[in-house]
């Protein structure tokens, strides 16, 4: 508490003064918490002042607790200066602040994402990661990265973590060969929450070819409490981050958050009691020099009982290595197995467009064409096909896309090798290359 107070004081946060009549101060509150490592271990631990509500103008805080006495400051607040936790304004003015800092020291916003912010000078290459007040830097020049890590000392209070080792619930796993991603402690802890320890493991998250039902029944009523449905499948959404081999359950829970029967609830501890096999099981990213990027897709036809739509699934593999991954249900029904193959093709041409276009911030040329793998042979041949026929005039946006990109030379439409596992109508996918999956 009296570190947060001693920064709030050395940034000039607010100014004390007296409370004018026609105003009323916005309350004001200490928020604890306690950050751990990855081994469990208590990192630190933190205290935030916080204001309480939203109030336009001129802002008037309570004086924090604990550090005024209320005898000789009845009638003084505090009158904020800059913006603080809790301010609807806080995470803009943030932003702004930080954006400004960084363009200032010659760093360029990504169009592809946000969050990420590049520079390069003669060869030199530094990159910027940022969630709220966390920053991932990495570059290829050490003096480089401790000149702007000096840069931003002068511009804000911050704390050198060192080497990244835990980020945002993910464990940064340095091997030989590249690093290792995974969220063991997280996944743990969310045994550890619902008393699944000393669980018997499954050997799958979900049983092969099951329709799950969507209507309820004597031997399966809905939840009463739908919200602890909803807390474990939000966090079972932030695992399929390191483990796409449970994105497909994940993505079918997901469609009855608001509706769940039993045994939606009990598909979703099968799930933890899946995962419990293997809770250190993540993704691996390998050094090397190629810059091949290619793609498998797949759909499952009028997968859904409900109203028969289909469901995309895609696996894009970057220098051998799984850099981006979906299973979820399309928006439009399909008439036939082609069209929901063709429209699978489409999204994942988009995520790989997206992908060529974030690898260029960081100066990475994509070998050109792009493999894109389908096992659907109609689905090839209308996308080989310039001719539009009567049965693929319905979804000729899509068409187009595919098309356009394949007629550039940016994209090539092959066929599926066979002895890879369908991405969404087989469960879990089977990743041919050893280097996708890593157990610690």
């Amino acid at each position: 508490m009296n570190l947060e107070i001693d920064a709030l004081n050395r940034n000039n946060t607010w100014i004390i003064t007296e409370l004018s009549p026609d105003r009323k101060p916005v309350g004001s509150k200490w928020v604890y918490r306690i950050k751990y490592k990855s081994n469990g271990e208590i990192e630190r631990y933190n205290a935030r002042l916080v204001a309480r509500v939203l109030v336009k103008r001129k802002i008037y805080m309570t004086l924090p607790k604990g550090y005024y006495t209320d005898s000789e400051n009845e009638n003084k607040v505090c009158k904020l200066t800059k913006s603080l936790y809790g301010l609807k304004q806080a995470p803009r003015q943030w932003n702004a602040k930080l954006n400004a800092a960084l363009l200032e020291h010659g760093f360029v916003q990504s169009k592809s994402d946000y969050s990420l912010y590049t520079k390069s000078v003669d060869g030199l290459f530094i990159g910027l990661l940022v969630y709220v007040d966390d920053i991932v830097v990495t570059g290829n020049n050490f003096a480089e990265i401790e000149k702007f890590k000096s840069f931003l000392k002068t511009k804000f209070l911050i704390k050198d973590l060192g080497l990244l080792k835990y980020f945002l619930g993910i464990e940064v796993l340095n091997c030989n060969n590249g690093v290792c991603l995974s969220q063991r402690k997280y996944y743990l802890e969310l045994l550890n929450d619902y008393g699944l320890l000393g669980c018997k493991p499954f050997g799958t998250p979900i049983e092969s070819n099951i329709c799950v039902n969507c209507e309820s029944s004597e031997k399966d009523k809905f939840l009463t409490n739908i919200t602890e449905y909803q807390k474990l499948v939000g966090r079972l959404i932030y695992l399929t981050l390191t483990r796409p081999d449970i994105s497909f359950v994940v993505h079918i829970l997901s469609q009855y958050m608001h509706a769940p029967l039993q045994s939606h609830m009990n598909l979703a501890f099968r799930t933890l009691r899946y995962l419990k096999g293997s809770p250190g099981k993540g993704i691996q990213l390998v050094k090397g020099n190629e810059t091949s990027l290619y793609a498998y897709s797949d759909s499952d036809w009028g997968k859904c009982k409900l109203n028969r739509k289909s469901v995309t699934g895609y696996l894009i593999f970057f220098c051998n290595s799984l850099v981006s991954w979906k299973s979820k249900k399309q928006s439009t029904v399909s008439r036939s197995s082609a069209e929901a193959e063709y429209r699978a093709l489409a999204s994942t041409t988009c995520e790989i467009i997206w992908i060529k276009n974030l690898l260029l911030d960081f100066n990475i040329k994509v070998n050109l064409p792009v493999q894109l793998f389908c096992d659907n042979s109609s689905a090839i041949q209308i996308s080989h096909n310039p001719v539009f026929h009567e049965k693929t005039k319905h979804f000729d946006i899509d068409l187009h896309y595919v098309r356009d990109k394949q007629s550039v030379g940016g994209l090539s439409v092959a066929v599926m090798d066979k002895g890879f596992v369908a991405v969404a109508d087989k469960v879990p996918v089977n990743f041919k290359s050893a280097s996708q999956g890593v157990t610690r």
